[in-house]
């Protein structure tokens, strides 16, 4: 893929409401008390939109990806969503091949909604299965069947050109085997793209709460390198830690943040990087989703905070995120963005260390950790920052 630091930019869109907590899930998400106002919320959404092209312009600025996430934006007004892409369509213009993602959950209700959504610019969908086990799809606090996530991914199929969705595994009574199995059910359903993550707990969390814990770390350890066995087999490597794709079929939108380029957010809690190297900022918006449309209405724009990113930190962001990526941080592009040489960037006495270790690769090309290195990447990384 091309890398992000050039001069397109990805759009985020924030929608805050589902019909249901996940006992698992930590995003600014809400079960709304009465339905929300659709007509309201296109309104502020791109108030905010023309906000942040007064600030990032046009020019030589198109869009490259929009990614609708949440939340649950299946049960967003398929108008709302055509007038946001409408009008960053107006504003910015879109690069050729733009990605257009909506994440979708597989109740019969949003599933019904798909077609409208492809009529209002979707190209691209995100279906949040999680499981195909309706035992598990249970503990995980989901609505759906295994028999709906596989009809919503056969329709899914038959509408849009690409579709990508989630599994969780390592979940606290989960088996090698049982895992061996949904996987490999779950790769016969074709998608193009498949995300698979295994089961954190985060504070704030009812999990959390509850005290529920993960599986063992020996058997969550077995689970993850029997998927990147099963999925390198099936020629959908990990192009990132947790995310697979066949050639040519990554997440653009996704490569956008790990390369660390430029990408606008808008809707309640919503986070944004605007500028490259030095010259880079950083803000939220009100993650309250009342308070958001009230700043909205009454600004133009529901922002919390922005804060201009030192040097350091931005150089330590681009190497937490680039060396998720199997292709690693890309020299050139690091080089461009920061005008140091890479090496300059990485401590040295440790970077000496871990390619004697195995578990990084560096040449002309950029840095790498290699696969010996997946299993332990947030150790590898922390070592690695000055």
């Amino acid at each position: 893929m091309d890398n992000a630091s050039n001069n397109s930019l990805a759009l985020y869109v924030h929608w805050p409401w589902c019909k249901a907590k996940c006992p698992y899930c930590d995003f600014n998400s809400k079960v709304p008390i009465e339905a929300p106002d659709h007509a309201q919320w296109a309104v502020a959404y791109v108030s905010e939109m023309k906000y942040f092209h007064g600030l990032v312009g046009t020019g030589k600025r198109p869009i490259s990806s929009i990614f609708f996430g949440g939340g649950t934006p299946s049960t967003m007004a398929p108008e709302t969503v055509g007038k946001i892409i409408e009008t960053a369509g107006d504003l910015w213009g879109f690069q050729d091949g733009v990605e257009i993602t909506l994440e979708a959950n597989p109740t019969s209700i949003e599933v019904a909604k798909l077609k409208d959504f492809a009529g209002a610019g979707v190209n691209r969908v995100s279906i949040g299965v999680q499981s195909l086990n309706d035992e598990r799809l249970k503990f995980l606090g989901r609505e759906h069947s295994g028999r709906d996530a596989i009809s919503a991914l056969e329709i899914a199929a038959g509408i849009f050109p690409r579709f990508n969705f989630d599994l969780i595994y390592a979940t606290p009574d989960q088996e090698v085997d049982e895992w061996e199995a949904e996987l490999t059910d779950a790769i016969s359903l074709g998608a193009d793209h498949m995300s698979l993550y295994q089961l954190s707990i985060e504070p704030g969390t009812a999990f959390f709460r509850d005290n529920i814990l993960p599986a063992d770390e020996d058997r969550a350890i077995h689970m993850f390198e029997l998927t990147q066995s099963i999925m390198d087999a099936n020629e959908m490597p990990a192009y990132e830690i947790s995310n697979h794709a066949r050639v040519g079929s990554e997440s653009k939108h996704n490569m956008v943040y790990w390369q660390g380029g430029e990408y606008i957010g808008i809707g309640p809690g919503a986070h944004g990087r605007i500028g490259m190297g030095a010259d880079r900022t950083a803000y939220h918006q009100i993650a309250d989703p009342a308070r958001w449309l009230t700043r909205v209405a009454s600004d133009g724009v529901g922002s919390a905070k922005s804060k201009t990113i030192e040097l350091d930190q931005s150089i330590e962001e681009r190497i937490m995120t680039g060396l998720r990526l199997a292709k690693g941080i890309d020299r050139k592009s690091f080089e461009n963005d920061f005008n140091q040489t890479l090496e300059s960037a990485l401590n040295p006495h440790q970077l000496s260390h871990l390619l004697e270790l195995g578990l990084v690769e560096i040449d002309g090309a950029g840095i790498r950790a290699t696969k010996a290195a997946r299993i332990k990447l947030n150790a590898v990384i922390e070592r690695l920052i000055k």
